[in-house]
């Protein structure tokens, strides 16, 4: 039953959930953590209570998955660097990842560039379009909150490289 709803889920979201990934993470190759939100999801899908919309309950997921590859790919860089060995990975850029024409991967390294509370709501907001209501779900703030920090995140971006209005 479940593994209906989150396969019906799949085929409604997953492109949402995969371009919130690509921007979070900073890569395209993120197909391996969609595939892991919907595993998070079956296996949490008693926990859905139906107070927020599912695809809200996807990206919050997804959030928490990127935070979670963020902190092994960190472990793996410190392995690195104290020695230890682990397979190489190609260091692309984002222009080579991404394929973005010239604005778009200003408006990514502007981005990246913010710190991770701004870059959340710009994308969940600006990028994702998503509501106040369903931005603050997601990332478990109030709605007061994603107001302010979205005003400032824009007002950071537009100060830092140029006219950028999401």
């Amino acid at each position: 039953m479940s593994r209906d709803i989150i396969s019906e889920w799949f085929y409604l979201y997953n492109k949402d959930i995969y371009h919130f990934l690509v921007y979070y993470m900073g890569s395209s190759d993120v197909e391996d953590l969609v595939q892991e939100v919907f595993i998070r999801a079956i296996k949490g899908f008693d926990t859905f209570q139906g107070k927020s919309s599912p695809k809200t309950w996807l990206l919050s997921i997804a959030r928490h998955v990127g935070i979670d590859e963020i902190r092994k790919r960190k472990r793996s860089r410190m392995m690195q660097l104290f020695g230890f060995r682990e397979e190489e990975t190609a260091k692309e850029t984002p222009e080579e990842i991404l394929q973005l024409n010239e604005t778009n991967r200003l408006l990514y390294e502007a981005i990246q560039s913010l710190k991770a509370n701004y870059r959340d709501v710009i994308i969940l907001r600006g990028i994702k379009e998503l509501s106040v209501s369903e931005t603050a779900s997601i990332l478990n703030w109030n709605e007061n909150k994603v107001r302010i920090t979205y005003h400032r995140a824009l007002k950071m971006l537009q100060q830092g490289k140029g006219v950028f209005s999401l």
